[in-house]
């Protein structure tokens, strides 16, 4: 039994990368091609994007920023025109299997292709093969997440239940009944489908393994249900770019997808941060249909070093570490990552910042925290002045030497006491 899901995921790094940097400039001409990149990326010579620092170059497309064109639009293109693929009606008037509503409400679209959102290689990774029953219990009303995990699961010839969610007893009937293989479904269900097992004195001895997502899967859970003889593991994936990421038996970290183009950048900002900072994840994925180009996830991740002792090769990242929108109200003003970023941008100084907002609700205090090599003379005044100009407010400044700040991705820290 094959070991990996195809050759791909055992290329060398540097074979990959070429092959996505070529891949590249297609991808942005496919996008342009779309009404909403056509605007954004408007004057950029697609054939020049063909590398990492070129691409840095590009503005991130943050999710509210593509819900607000959605909602703009919603008349004449619920997808704000960021979809290549439709219905009759739309410009463009066909190519769309299915359409979904996240919450927002965001529109997505599914397009032909098998395994659209790429699940199958994930599922692989989790110990699904060919012939398994897969008890489904992700949401198959409105959300993609349902039609997700079944797309995969066929790609690799697997059988579906199409659990959905909520209605435990059933379910629990279902996999008595049914006897499935796997499951798939965020952790916390499978674990009341357990407990209530438990206290219906019901065994489920057939399932052994489980691709989850949608939320967290600490360790603890992981070992919880690897007592009662089931190997749970996650994938990252998102309703605009699909699989992102999943975990492998080697348990370290979880592996890129073979469509993906990483970055993870300073949050507020589209900068990437060296390997290893913790920063907001952004995407570019070569699918043609929807071409979301460096779209911000809004999660926090950072990459692992080294390669997976599973032999896949692609980069690793550490999982969802929380998230990159950490907009704080002070004393009635809204301040933003992307103010904090731009208060640093005018000091090349400053390696890198943080903003804590502290005290109590109605008597806030910010103090910006800056990393600079020594203590130049009169900086804290003109970063101080700065921050008064960007966020109409002051703040008091302190110097810290480059490396003090943690390494969590925060670019601000409420610390305030809402007792």
């Amino acid at each position: 039994m094959s070991e990996h899901f195809d050759a791909l995921e055992t290329r060398e790094p540097a074979l990959r990368e070429a092959a996505l940097m070529a891949a590249l400039p297609q991808q942005v001409r496919c996008a342009q091609e779309s009404e909403a990149f056509g605007e954004l990326l408007a004057g950029v010579e697609a054939a020049g994007i063909d590398s990492r620092r070129a691409l840095a170059r590009l503005p991130v497309l943050r999710k509210h920023e593509l819900l607000e064109r959605q909602q703009q639009r919603r008349a004449q293109d619920p997808f704000g025109g960021f979809s290549r693929i439709g219905w009759r009606g739309l410009r463009r008037p066909s190519g769309a299997r299915r359409v979904f509503q996240s919450p927002g409400p965001i529109y997505e679209p599914e397009g032909t292709a098998g395994d659209y959102w790429r699940i199958a290689r994930a599922m692989f990774a989790a110990g699904f093969r060919a012939g398994d029953l897969i008890h489904n219990s992700f949401s198959y009303h409105l959300t993609p997440a349902g039609s997700m995990m079944e797309t995969g699961a066929h790609q690799l010839g697997c059988t579906v239940f199409a659990g959905g969610v909520g209605n435990t007893e059933l379910q629990l009937q279902a996999m008595q009944d049914l006897r499935p293989h796997a499951y798939c479904g965020t952790p916390s269900f499978l674990r009341i489908v357990f407990e209530k097992a438990a206290e219906l004195g019901l065994a489920l001895p057939s399932l052994n393994k489980a691709l989850v997502s949608g939320e967290a899967f600490p360790p603890s859970l992981r070992d919880w249900l690897a007592e009662r003889g089931v190997q749970g593991y996650q994938c990252y994936a998102t309703a605009d770019a699909g699989l992102i990421a999943y975990e492998t038996a080697a348990r370290e970290g979880l592996v890129l997808d073979e469509s993906v183009i990483l970055e993870i950048v300073r949050p507020g900002t589209g900068d990437p941060v060296p390997d290893g900072d913790v920063g907001e994840v952004v995407v570019t994925v070569l699918n043609p249909d929807y071409p979301l180009i460096r779209f911000g996830t809004g999660d926090l991740s950072a990459v692992l070093p080294g390669r997976c002792p599973s032999g896949r090769s692609n980069t690793r990242i550490k999982g969802w570490m929380g998230r990159a929108d950490q907009t704080a109200k002070v004393r009635g003003m809204f301040v933003h990552p992307t103010q904090v970023a731009e208060v640093a941008r005018r000091h090349p100084e400053v390696q890198r910042a943080r903003l804590v907002v502290a005290g109590e609700m109605a008597n806030d205090t910010m103090t910006l925290h800056v990393e600079v090599p020594g203590t130049p003379e009169g900086l804290a005044a003109r970063v101080a002045d700065s921050v008064r100009d960007v966020t109409k407010l002051r703040a008091d400044i302190v110097l810290c030497a480059p490396g003090s700040l943690p390494n969590d991705g925060k670019v601000i820290e409420d610390a305030r006491s809402y007792k």
